[in-house]
């Protein structure tokens, strides 16, 4: 029988099910530590002019800086989550944190280049593992009704690193130097240490007795389609994130890149207040209304490519629906998953990762082959076919009922 100590009890009394608020303390924990693993992955990509010139490599090479921590997350989330089934979550999310501490403290003073890249595969490896677990951790501090909202808290971090913490890392990077932002991640990861190590409440590990092979995760009711769509839908994100600028240049637009990112970033925070306003209560109309918003914006960016108007209002719409997308997929993720969330979980940020990398190289042939007026045209078959399968996903996955 498990035996709950004084702070222990405290904590678990916080977060009984019949507590009808959200335990700010330990969600946005959850959101810091996402934003700490996206700003990680992603602000070497705003600095490769000053990694290359500080590690006197090409900014080719620097580049690989982004690939290796992708290559980590990809290679170690399925395996690494399955083997961590039975640990307490708290001393595994602090393992994870500690991780970026170390491995990013290592990027800011490295000046070998292998040694760079072998940490930053480590720290792909430490987000492999918060992806992981961050959803079901989330859902387990909360009762029932409040399941989606948390998460859509919890998942705050990763757009708002996006929108404005890699934006303002560039800047400061180019300011005082790279190694300075990373050496500043470092000192946010070891806060963030602190606060899980004194607010974050604990959970044990799933018992060896319910836990799925992960062969049988894989094929549980519900969880095929939500990875597929996963898949879809990230795969069409990507295609037309990585290849925004082309697209725009095409069209007469290429001196506005900063201000489209721009609206599609603060859409997307709007697109998360809504997810998270509604989620508890619409969970699978939001997910259909959501791909079928991004396809209609797919399919104004293929007619109106010439009307600067439409293709700001399609930016505007996909950055609204992609915003919540994190929230909706996880959310279906772990309700179609149960007590298995965790693995299924890592299953989903494979899907993930390998919709990124697959979208970098299919934007690339479709670019070199039949250029850019053919993406919103791939893009808009892509999410027809995820419409489908979360329409037919009318029981498990994506079902109608209240989650």
């Amino acid at each position: 029988m498990l035996r709950l100590d004084p702070a222990s009890a405290t904590q678990h009394a916080a977060i009984t099910p019949s507590s009808e608020r959200l335990p700010w303390a330990g969600l946005l924990a959850l959101a810091m530590a996402g934003f700490i693993c996206i700003i990680t992955e992603s602000l070497p990509a705003g600095l490769l002019p000053q990694i290359g010139e500080g590690l006197e490599i090409s900014e080719a090479f620097a580049g690989q800086f982004v690939t290796m921590y992708a290559l980590g997350s990809l290679l170690a989330a399925i395996p690494l989550t399955a083997a961590t089934r039975g640990w307490r979550r708290k001393p595994l999310l602090l393992v994870s944190i500690t991780g970026f501490l170390v491995f990013n403290s290592v990027t800011a003073v490295s000046s070998n280049y292998a040694l760079t890249l072998a940490v930053r595969f480590l720290a792909g490896v430490s987000a492999g593992v918060l992806w992981g677990m961050s959803a079901g951790y989330a859902r387990r501090m909360v009762p029932e009704a409040l399941k989606g909202r948390a998460m859509a808290v919890a998942m705050l971090g990763a757009p708002i690193a996006m929108v404005l913490g890699v934006p303002a890392g560039t800047f400061l990077g180019a300011l005082v130097g790279w190694r300075y932002v990373f050496a500043i991640i470092s000192l946010l990861a070891a806060l963030l240490v602190a606060w899980v190590f004194w607010r974050m409440p604990d959970f044990p590990g799933q018992a060896a007795a319910k836990r799925l092979s992960l062969r049988k995760a894989f094929v549980w009711p519900g969880v095929r389609p939500v990875l597929l769509v996963v898949l879809l839908w990230m795969l069409s994100h990507n295609i037309l994130y990585t290849y925004i600028a082309p697209y725009l240049a095409r069209n007469g637009l290429g001196n506005r890149v900063d201000l489209m990112l721009l609206i599609f970033g603060m859409t997307s925070m709007a697109g998360i207040w809504i997810i998270g306003l509604l989620i508890d209560r619409m969970q699978r109309l939001l997910v259909l209304i959501s791909l079928a918003a991004f396809a209609l914006a797919s399919l104004l960016l293929g007619i109106g490519a010439s009307q600067p108007a439409i293709i700001y209002l399609a930016v505007a719409v996909w950055g609204l629906t992609f915003g919540g997308a994190a929230t909706l997929l996880q959310t279906a993720a772990a309700a179609a998953a149960g007590e298995n969330a965790d693995v299924v979980q890592s299953m989903l940020v494979t899907s993930w990762n390998l919709a990124i990398g697959g979208g970098g190289l299919i934007g690339a042939v479709l670019l070199e082959n039949l250029g850019v007026y053919s993406f919103p045209w791939v893009l808009f078959i892509l999410l027809l076919l995820a419409l489908f399968l979360a329409w037919r996903a009318k029981e498990y996955g994506f079902p109608s009922r209240k989650l």
